[in-house]
C-alpha cells in the first residue's frame, strides 16, 4: 500500500511536477509545437555547461515535489522514500521538519517514510513539510506537498436524534410529513446520502408502505391515514448511507446509526357513531303498562380521539305509537300493547333506532348511524275459541270469517267414521301454549248418531263431524237432523257453540224395464238421414228424482252406424240414409239398452227390414275435353251413355240435355243423340277469366223411371287465346301520401288489367320515371285473370325528408313482355307527410357555468336551463342524467349528489346550501338533456347531453404547503450570473382565487462553510414567484456575483403566503440548500469533431456522462481548437459533475467512472470523443508559450552562470578531471561549430525529426505509448490521439518501461541529459564517433 501509495512519476512533457496514485484513463494531449520549445531550452543550456572540479550538492530528484497518501494508511506504514543523489557518491542524511512533521518518521540513511500520525482527510486535507538531504558538506531542503486522499471513514450523521411530529388522519397522499437532514463529511460518492425508512412500527401490512423518504431526506405520506381504523401512532426507524467508498483497500458503505420519527395521528371527525352491539332484542308482555321498560341501546362516537356525544331516536316502526326512546338510549312502552295484531309478523315489533351525533363532522353533514331493534310481545290468555266458515291454510281469522251455523250433507246408512260433506268448520284460538288449548265435545238432538274430530287442539283446527251409529242415519226415517259442536278453553273454562244441520241423501235400489223383448220394424231403403224408425218404444223405472231418470242407447253391433237412438225419448231414427242399401243388405238386429240414474240397465232387440225403390241412375262413359282456337274453331261431338235398370223399360230410356249456363246459349244439343254444336264464333275474352278459357256445358241424362234418375256430364271447351288487348289501369292517375323519416315503407299500389286471358299475353311489368325517381322503387306482382299491381315503396335504406322535397311527380309504365306489345303509362304523385322527428337541443348559453358559495352562502334558484325544437308539437322537459362530482379535477364520488336538483322546467335549486363544501368538491358537473315526450315512435326523443359547470367558491381555510422536490441546487462559477435561477421550489394552496394566490419571500440566508462555520447574508438572492395551473413557482436568483472563493453550502428560508381577499393570511416555510462547486472542478473534454456537432449531439453526450458518473452534469461551454494539424482535436466541451449532496467529480475520478462503464464509453467515442483533461493542463493559448519559454531560457542563463562561476572557484577536484572536462567542452564546440545536422535537433536527444527522435528525456529509443511518435514518416498521416483504436488502457504501455525496483531500494537517478547526447551522436552513415568523447562529472544539466 507504501508503495502504492508513494509511486512518483516522470516529469510530464509539459514542465509540470505531479504525484498521483493512478494514470488517468484518458491521457492528455500536449501540442508537438510546445514540447519542441521546452527542450530547445533544455538543448541550448548544455552547451554553455562546462566542468571544473569542486563537491557537488546532493539534489532531489526533480519529482520529490508532492506526494499523495489516503487518509486510511496505518500508522506505522510506509508512505513513500526520499530520494537525492550527490555526485561526488558522498552518503547522504535524509531528514523532515516543518509543523506537520510530526505526521511521518524518517529513517535517515536510507529515506523511507513512514506514517506517525494518523491522517484524516476532513480536518486536513493538504498540508506542506520540509525535507532534507545532506552530505558530509552540504544541507539542501526543499518544501513537498502532502495531499491526503479522502476514503470512505465516516458515516453520515443525522443532524438532530429527536424527531416528533403530528398529523391530521385527513392528510392529502403525496403530502411531506417531515424532513430530516444527515450530514457525511466524505468526498464524491462516499460522502452522498441515500436515506431509507428501515421499519414502521406497528409492522403490519397497511403499515409497511404507508410512508416513503425521498432523496431529500423529505418523508412523505404514501398511503391514507384512518385513527381508528390502522393506528394513531406511527414510529419510523430512519437510516442513512453513503454510496460507498474504498476503505482499508475495500468498497464500503457507511451507514448511521438509525434514529426515530415518532407520527402522532390526530382523529379528525369523519366517520360516523357505532353502536356497541349489533344487535339488540327484547321482550315484554302484551299487557304491560306504559313507561314500562324494555332495553338500552348503546351507542359511541366512532372517532375515539373525539367521542362526541350522541343523541337517540326512533326513525321507523312496524308498529307506530307502541314505543319511545329516551336520551339514555332506554325503550320504554308508549301505548297498548297486542301480541294477536303481530301473529304476522312472527309476534315482533321492528324497531329502527338512530344515534346521532351532535356535532356535523368534518363535512358539515350529520353523523348518524341506525339500527334495527327486536321487540317479541310476549302472550297473556284474553281470548276464547270460536268457530270460522274456511279452509285451513286460507283462514285468516277474520271477524267476517266468524259463524255459529253450519251445514253439511251425507248419504244415508254411510259407513261409521265417514265425515260429513261439504262441512268448511275452523276452531281458532288467537292465545298461545296452553292459553290457546281447547276442548270439542258434542251435543242436540243427534249427538248419539255422530262425533266430533279431533277431540282437543291448540290455536287452530279443521273440526269434522263423523258418522258414529250407521242405523241411525235413514233417508227413510228423517231426511235432515241436527248436532251441536261445543270449543271449551281447557284454561279459562270459556266455551263457543256451534250448530251443523245435516242433510241426508237418498240412494238408488231400482232398474228400468221394457214391455218386449222384440220389437220388428220397417224403413224404406235410403231413407232420408233423421227419419224415424219408431217412437213407441218405452222403459219404466219406478226411482224418483235422478235414480228415476231412464237413458236410451243403442249397444254395439251390426247396423249401429246406420241408425241412432235419442237419449231422453227412445225415438229410433235413421242416421246415415246413403248407406241403407237393400241389394247390400235387407234386414238389420239392434239391441236398445235404459239406464236410469244410478247406472242400473235393462235392454230390448229391435228387427228392422229395409223397403225396395228404383235408385240406379243412367251412367255416362267417357269423358269430354275440346280444344279450340277463338274466332275460328268449331265444336262437334256427341254424348255416349246407358242405364243398368231393364232393358225397354221407363226405368232404362235415356234423354239429353243441355242444362243452362253462363254460355249454354251458344251451343245445341240432340235429346236423342246427344250431338253437341256451337251455334256461332267463340271469343276468349268474353269468357270468365276465371275460367282461363273453359267453357263447361252440363249435358242431363236422365231416364224414365218413378222417380226420375238422371245423371250429370260435364263437356269441357278450352278457347285458346290470342294477345290482342293493352294493359288498362283502374284509374287515370294516383295520388299517394307518404311520412317524411321512414325507410322501406309501402308508398302505395298501382293496378292494371290486360283483356288477354292468358299469362303469356296478358302478363304485366311496371317501370319507374320522372323527378325523383331513384327515390323510389316498384315492384310488380301479378293477381292473375290479366290483373298485376305494382308496390310502390322506398327502399330500405331511404327516407325521405319533407323540408328537402315535399312532393314528387313519377311517371308509371305498364307493358305487356309481347316485343310487338305496346305500353299504357299514368301519372303519380308522392306528397311527403311532415313528422315529429328531431330531436330537441339545449341553448348553449343556459349552460354556461355559475358560481355557488359554500357553506349556505346561497339558496334558491340559481340557474335555468333552456331547450329548444324545431317541430311545432314538441312538448319539452329537462332531464337530470348524471351529476359529476370533481376535487382538482379528481372524481370524488356521489358526495355532491344531493346539493342541487334540476325541475322539468329547466330550473336549478339548490337542496343543501349548508352541505356545499369546496374542500370536498370544488366543482359540480350536473348533465342534463331535453327530452320531446310528443316525439314520434323510432325518433331520437332526447338531445345531447348538456353540462351544466357549477364552481363551488372558497373561503381562506387552507394554508399554502410545498411540494416535495428530488433536486439538488448547485452554485456553479460560470453559470451562476446576477438575475439567473440557481434555484426554485414549488407550493400549492388548496384554496382558490385570490385565497390561493401565493407570494413567496426570503426569510433567511444562512452560509455554511465545508469548517462547520455560519454566516449570514442580507439581500444577496431576490425572489420572483410565477405560476402554471394551481401550482406556484419561486425563482430565487443572486442579486450580485457570488463569492466564488466560499465552499460550502448557502441555506434559504423560503416563506410561502397566501393573500386572501378578506381574513388573516396563512403561510408555510421551508429551507433549501444551495451546494457551492469549486473551479477546480471544471473538467474538459476534447472531440474530433467541429462544435457545431457536438452542440447537436449535446443531449447524447449528457446523457452518457449521466449514466456513467451517475452525477448531474453542467456543460458550461463548447468552443472550436484552432489548430491546423488534421491529427488533433478539433473542439472541447467543459463541464462540472455534481453528485446529490453538492461534491463534484475530480478529473481523476471522472476517468474511473468512465472507464468502468463500458457502454458509456464506447456510446462517447462514437459521439468523437479523443482526449479527457483539466482545464489548466490543456490550455494551448499561444502567448502563455511565449512566456513560459522566455522565463525558462533566463532561469537556465542565470544557472549555466553560476555553474561556470564555481567552476572556476572549485579547486579540490583532481587535475585529470579538469582536463577532462576541458576535452569535453572541446569537443562540445567542435559539434556546435562543425558538423550540424541540416534538420532542426530535437532538444536532450542524439536523433533528428527525420531519423524519428524520441523526445523523452534520457530513455532509450522505444515506444512509450505516445502515439504523436507514431513509426510512419509522415506525423499527419495517423491520429495523435489514444483513442484510434477505442482504447484508453495506457497503463500497459506506460509499465512495460518503468523498471522493477524493490520497495525498500532506491530509485536509480537519471542519466545526465548532456553526457546521453555526447555519448550519442553518430558519425554519419560511416558509424564513427565523430570526435572524441567522455563523461563530465561535475557537469549537470539534469535539473533542467
Amino acid at each position: 500500500m507504501a508503495a502504492r501509495a508513494g509511486r512518483l512519476e516522470r516529469c510530464s512533457p509539459s514542465g509540470a511536477l505531479a504525484l498521483s496514485i493512478r494514470a488517468p484513463v484518458l491521457r492528455p494531449w500536449v501540442p508537438a509545437d510546445v514540447m519542441a520549445q521546452l527542450w530547445l531550452s533544455c538543448f541550448l543550456l548544455s552547451a554553455f555547461v562546462v566542468s571544473v572540479a569542486a563537491n557537488v550538492a546532493p539534489k532531489f530528484l526533480a519529482n520529490m515535489t508532492s506526494v499523495i497518501l489516503p487518509e486510511d494508511l496505518p500508522v506505522g506504514a510506509q508512505a513513500f522514500w526520499l530520494v537525492a543523489e550527490d555526485q561526488d557518491n558522498d552518503p547522504l542524511t535524509y531528514g523532515m521538519s516543518g509543523p506537520n512533521a510530526f505526521f511521518f518518521s524518517v529513517t535517515s540513511d536510507t529515506g523511507e517514510v513512514k506514517l506517525a500520525s494518523a491522517l484524516d482527510y476532513e480536518t486536513l486535507y493538504t498540508f506542506k513539510v520540509t525535507i532534507s538531504v545532506s552530505d558530509p558538506y552540504i544541507q539542501v531542503q526543499r518544501e513537498m506537498l502532502v495531499i491526503v486522499e479522502d476514503r470512505n471513514d465516516n458515516a453520515p450523521i443525522f443532524q438532530n436524534t429527536v424527531f416528533s411530529t403530528s398529523i391530521n388522519e385527513t392528510l392529502p397522499v403525496g403530502s411531506v410529513v417531515f424532513s430530516v437532514l444527515a450530514v457525511d463529511k466524505d468526498m464524491g460518492s462516499a460522502g452522498m446520502v441515500v436515506y431509507s425508512i428501515e421499519k414502521v412500527i406497528p409492522s403490519t401490512g397497511d403499515s409497511e408502505h404507508l410512508f416513503r423518504i425521498l432523496a431529500n431526506g423529505s418523508i412523505v405520506l404514501n398511503g391514507s391515514l384512518s385513527y381508528n381504523n390502522k393506528s394513531a401512532f406511527y414510529q419510523l426507524e430512519l437510516k442513512a448511507c453513503d454510496l460507498g467508498g474504498m476503505y482499508n483497500n475495500s468498497f464500503i458503505i457507511q451507514c448511521s446509526l438509525p434514529v426515530f420519527l415518532s407520527i402522532s395521528v390526530v382523529d379528525q371527525p369523519d366517520l360516523d357513531p357505532q353502536f356497541v352491539r349489533e344487535f339488540y332484542s327484547a321482550s315484554v308482555a302484551e299487557d304491560a303498562a306504559k313507561g314500562t321498560s324494555v332495553l338500552t341501546v348503546e351507542a359511541v362516537d366512532g372517532d375515539k380521539g373525539v367521542n362526541d356525544p350522541v343523541i337517540y331516536s326512533i326513525s321507523y316502526s312496524t308498529r307506530p305509537g307502541w314505543f319511545d326512546i329516551g336520551a339514555d338510549g332506554v325503550i320504554r312502552v308508549k301505548g297498548s300493547l297486542d301480541r294477536e295484531q303481530l301473529l304476522e309478523e312472527d309476534e315482533e315489533v321492528q324497531l329502527q333506532v338512530t344515534a346521532t351525533e351532535t356535532h356535523l363532522n368534518i363535512y358539515g353533514q350529520e353523523a348518524k348511524v341506525s339500527i334495527w331493534v327486536t321487540v317479541r310481545v310476549m302472550d297473556v290468555n284474553d281470548h276464547k275459541p270460536e268457530f270460522y266458515n274456511c279452509s285451513i291454510p286460507a283462514c285468516t281469522f277474520t271477524p267476517e270469517e266468524a259463524q255459529v251455523n253450519f251445514t253439511g250433507y251425507v248419504d244415508e246408512h254411510a259407513s261409521p267414521r265417514i265425515p260429513i260433506d261439504d262441512l268448511t268448520m275452523v276452531v281458532y284460538d288467537p292465545d298461545k301454549g296452553s292459553n290457546g288449548t281447547f276442548l270439542l265435545s258434542l251435543g242436540g238432538p243427534d249427538a248419539e248418531a255422530f262425533s266430533v274430530s279431533p277431540e282437543r287442539a291448540a290455536g287452530s283446527a279443521s273440526v269434522q263431524v263423523l258418522v258414529r251409529v250407521s242405523a241411525l242415519v235413514d233417508y227413510e226415517r228423517q231426511t235432515v237432523m241436527a248436532v251441536q259442536v261445543v270449543a271449551t278453553d281447557s284454561v279459562s273454562q270459556n266455551f263457543s257453540v256451534a250448530m251443523v244441520t245435516i242433510h241426508l241423501r237418498d240412494v238408488n235400489d231400482h232398474r228400468p224395464t221394457f214391455p218386449q223383448s222384440l220389437y220388428i220394424l220397417t224403413v224404406p231403403e235410403h231413407s232420408a238421414t233423421g227419419s224415424v224408425v219408431t217412437d213407441s218404444i218405452h222403459a219404466t223405472d219406478p226411482d224418483t228424482g235422478a235414480w228415476g231418470q231412464i237413458t236410451y242407447s243403442l249397444l254395439p253391433g251390426n247396423g249401429a252406424d246406420l241408425f241412432q237412438v235419442d237419449p231422453v225419448s227412445g225415438t229410433v231414427t235413421v242416421r246415415n240414409g246413403e248407406l241403407l242399401d237393400r241389394e247390400s243388405q235387407a234386414v238389420y238386429y239392434l239391441t236398445l239398452q235404459a239406464t236410469d240414474g244410478g247406472n242400473l240397465s235393462s235392454s230390448t232387440t229391435l228387427q228392422i227390414h229395409l223397403l225396395d225403390i228404383n235408385d240406379n241412375a243412367p251412367v255416362v262413359s267417357g269423358s269430354y275435353n275440346i280444344f279450340i282456337q277463338e274466332e275460328e274453331g268449331k265444336v262437334s261431338v256427341a254424348i255416349q251413355a246407358h242405364d243398368n235398370d231393364e232393358p225397354g223399360t221407363n226405368n232404362s230410356r235415356l234423354l239429353f240435355s243441355l242444362l243452362p249456363g253462363p254460355y249454354s246459349h251458344n251451343f245445341s244439343l240432340d235429346p236423342d243423340t246427344g250431338l253437341l254444336r256451337n251455334l256461332g264464333p267463340l271469343d276468349r275474352e268474353a269468357i270468365d277469366p276465371a275460367l282461363e278459357g273453359r267453357i263447361v256445358l252440363t249435358v242431363l241424362v236422365s231416364d224414365c223411371g218413378d222417380p226420375v234418375l238422371s245423371t250429370k256430364v260435364n263437356v269441357t271447351i278450352t278457347v285458346e287465346d290470342i294477345n290482342d288487348n293493352l294493359p288498362i289501369f283502374n284509374q287515370s292517375s294516383y295520388n299517394f301520401m307518404v311520412k317524411e323519416e321512414d325507410p322501406g315503407v309501402l308508398v302505395g299500389v298501382v293496378k292494371a288489367w290486360d283483356a288477354d286471358q292468358t299469362e303469356a299475353n296478358n302478363r304485366i311489368s311496371f317501370s319507374l320515371s320522372g323527378s325523383g325517381a331513384n327515390f323510389f322503387m316498384i315492384r310488380g306482382l301479378v293477381l292473375g285473370a290479366g290483373w298485376a299491381e305494382g308496390y310502390l315503396r322506398l327502399p330500405p335504406d331511404v327516407s325521405l325528408d319533407y323540408e328537402t322535397q315535399p312532393v314528387f311527380n313519377l311517371t308509371v309504365s305498364a307493358e305487356n313482355p309481347d316485343p310487338q306489345g305496346g305500353e299504357t303509362i299514368v301519372d303519380v304523385r308522392v306528397d311527403v307527410k311532415d313528422v315529429n322527428d328531431n330531436p330537441p337541443t339545449l341553448d348553449v348559453a343556459s349552460l354556461r357555468g355559475i358560481r355557488v358559495a359554500e357553506n349556505g352562502s346561497q339558496h334558491g334558484q340559481v340557474a335555468v336551463v333552456v331547450a329548444s325544437d324545431v317541430d311545432t308539437s314538441s312538448q319539452l322537459e329537462i332531464q337530470l342524467v348524471n351529476i359529476l362530482c370533481t376535487k382538482a379535477g379528481v372524481d370524488v364520488g356521489s358526495l355532491c349528489w344531493g346539493w342541487f336538483s334540476v325541475a322539468a322546467n329547466g330550473s336549478v335549486y339548490i337542496n343543501q346550501s349548508k352541505a356545499i363544501d369546496y374542500e370536498a368538491c370544488d366543482l359540480v358537473t350536473l348533465v342534463v338533456r331535453a327530452c320531446d315526450l310528443a316525439t314520434d315512435p323510432g325518433f331520437q326523443a332526447y338531445s345531447n347531453n348538456g353540462s351544466l359547470l357549477i364552481t363551488i367558491e372558497d373561503v381562506n381555510d387552507n394554508a399554502p404547503y410545498f411540494l416535495p422536490e428530488d433536486k439538488t441546487f448547485v452554485i456553479i462559477p460560470e453559470l451562476v450570473l446576477p438575475n439567473r435561477e440557481v434555484a426554485s421550489v414549488r407550493a400549492r394552496d388548496d384554496d382558490s382565487g385570490n385565497n390561493g394566490v401565493i407570494l413567496f419571500s426570503i426569510l433567511r440566508v444562512d452560509f455554511i462553510s465545508k469548517d462547520g462555520a455560519t454566516i449570514s447574508f442580507q439581500n444577496v438572492f431576490s425572489i420572483f414567484t410565477s405560476s402554471e395551473a394551481d401550482v406556484f413557482t419561486a425563482s430565487i436568483q443572486p442579486v450580485t456575483s457570488l463569492d466564488s472563493t466560499l465552499q460550502g453550502t448557502y441555506q434559504v428560508t423560503v416563506q410561502a403566503r397566501d393573500r386572501p381577499s378578506v381574513g388573516p393570511s396563512l403561510e408555510a416555510t421551508t429551507t433549501l440548500n444551495l451546494f457551492t462547486v469549486d473551479q477546480s472542478y471544471r473538467s474538459r473534454l476534447q472531440f474530433s469533431t467541429p462544435k457545431e456537432e457536438v452542440g447537436a449531439n449535446k443531449q447524447a453526450i449528457n446523457a452518457a456522462l449521466t449514466q456513467a458518473t451517475r452525477t448531474t452534469v453542467y456543460i458550461v461551454d463548447i468552443q472550436d481548437i484552432d489548430s491546423a494539424a488534421r491529427a488533433r482535436p478539433h473542439s472541447y466541451l467543459d463541464a462540472y459533475f455534481v453528485f446529490p449532496n453538492g461534491s463534484a467529480l475530480t478529473l481523476d475520478e471522472l476517468s474511473v467512472m468512465i472507464r468502468n462503464d463500458q457502454d458509456s464509453l464506447t456510446q462517447l467515442l462514437q459521439l468523437g470523443l479523443v482526449v479527457l483533461g483539466s482545464q489548466e493542463s490543456q490550455e494551448s493559448d499561444l502567448s502563455k508559450q511565449l512566456i513560459s519559454v522566455i522565463i525558462g531560457l533566463g532561469v537556465a542563463l542565470l544557472l549555466v552562470l553560476a555553474i561556470v562561476t564555481m567552476a572556476f572557484v572549485c579547486v579540490r577536484k583532481s587535475y585529470n578531471r579538469k582536463l577532462r572536462a576541458m576535452k569535453a567542452a572541446k569537443e562540445a564546440r567542435k559539434t556546435a561549430a562543425g558538423v550540424m545536422p541540416s534538420a532542426p535537433t530535437i532538444p536532450g536527444t542524439n536523433m533528428y525529426n527525420t531519423e524519428r527522435a524520441n523526445p523523452m528525456l534520457n530513455l532509450p529509443n522505444k515506444d512509450l505509448g505516445l502515439e504523436y511518435l507514431s513509426p510512419s514518416s509522415d506525423l499527419d498521416s495517423v491520429s495523435v490521439n489514444s483513442l484510434d483504436d477505442n482504447s484508453v488502457d495506457v497503463d500497459k504501455n506506460s509499465q512495460e518501461i518503468k523498471e522493477h525496483r524493490p520497495p525498500h531500494t532506491p530509485p536509480e537517478p537519471d542519466p545526465e541529459p548532456l553526457s546521453v547526447v555526447l555519448l550519442g551522436r553518430q558519425a554519419g552513415a560511416s558509424g564513427q564517433l565523430e570526435g572524441p568523447s567522455y563523461t563530465n562529472a561535475g557537469l549537470d544539466t539534469t535539473d533542467l
